[in-house]
């Protein structure tokens, strides 16, 4: 089982960036999958998760409005774009894997990415 994420990079407050994650080693379509952050000195924290079909997502308040989740199943991919990014934004964003449910609390994820550095100046 592979997650692979990448797109981060350092972007000036109001920018956007696109973040990918290519799924291998397990029915791709069959699995939820999430995206989590990590800021220095703080607990990983959810921001977005989607269905195995891609027909529902859920949003942290933090990244709602600003934050837009999506999959390809085709391509074994998620993505996840990120517009208006704020300094808060800045974290490692990790992808996940959850075989049973879309869900908020990262103990339920079963596979974990490595993450990719994303960075917003002011």
């Amino acid at each position: 089982v592979q997650l692979q994420a990448s797109g981060g990079g350092l972007v000036q407050a109001g920018g956007s960036l696109r973040l990918s994650c290519v799924a291998s080693g397990f029915t791709f379509s069959a699995f939820a999958m999430g995206w989590f952050r990590q800021a220095p000195g703080k607990e990983r924290e959810f921001v977005a998760a989607i269905t195995g079909s891609g027909g529902s997502a859920t949003y942290a308040d933090s990244v709602k409005d600003r934050f837009a989740m999506s999959r390809d199943n085709a391509k074994n991919t998620v993505y996840l774009q990120m517009n208006s990014l704020k300094p808060e934004d800045t974290a490692v964003y990790y992808c996940a894997a959850n075989r049973v449910v879309s869900t908020t609390k990262s103990y339920e994820y079963d596979y974990w990415g490595q993450g990719t550095q994303v960075t917003v100046s002011s």
